[in-house]
């Protein structure tokens, strides 16, 4: 019986520390962009302001920041860091209108990271909207199951399309708001 029990927890620790370090691999997904820095931050603009059934689910650019420009402004010496914003409000609204989930409006606008590492390739990296959205009972599930669809169409990278010019954010409004898409 105590070998049973030992056994038991054993393969429950086991178990635990597998998920624990598989855990970071499973929330955020990473990929290599084909393109440059500025070209791939390009083309995931153009994916989402170009595609007539992202617009049709109100997806619109809601900023570009340059997080390295802090630590580089700091005297640090990093690669290149941007995070391209985008938000839909057919997917914030049901989350901000409840209570309960409120809280997750740290994850809005839905951002994509663009970025380059040691070995001088670009990455995109993203969360795993639809894993996140399972922790969080069905509403959140159900939306973040349509995010995830739908990030699929913001990082198609086709070569055999030319290569569009970046877009610059405007000017915040003086009230608020955020970028061309206005914020979430």
């Amino acid at each position: 019986m105590l070998k049973a029990l030992l056994g038991f927890v054993a393969g429950a620790v086991v178990v635990a520390l597998v998920g624990w370090l598989m855990m970071p691999s499973l929330m955020f997904t990473e990929r290599v962009s084909p393109f440059g820095m500025e070209e791939t931050i390009a083309r995931i603009q153009h994916n989402i302001e170009d595609n007539p059934a992202l617009k049709a689910k109100g997806w619109a650019l809601s900023g570009l920041r340059n997080p390295a420009r802090a630590v580089q402004t700091d005297g640090g010496n990093v690669l290149p860091v941007m995070m391209i914003e985008v938000c839909s409000t057919k997917y914030s609204k049901p989350i901000l209108k409840e209570d309960t989930v409120r809280f997750l409006s740290i994850l809005m606008p839905c951002k994509v990271s663009v970025y380059k590492k040691q070995d001088g390739k670009v990455y995109i990296g993203t969360m795993n909207a639809g894993l996140m959205g399972k922790l969080f009972g069905s509403l959140v599930g159900d939306v973040m199951s349509q995010v995830a669809e739908d990030q699929k169409l913001f990082l198609v990278m086709d070569p055999s399309t030319p290569a569009p010019e970046m877009i610059l954010p405007q000017a915040a409004p003086a009230a608020g708001g955020g970028g061309p898409g206005g914020g979430c």
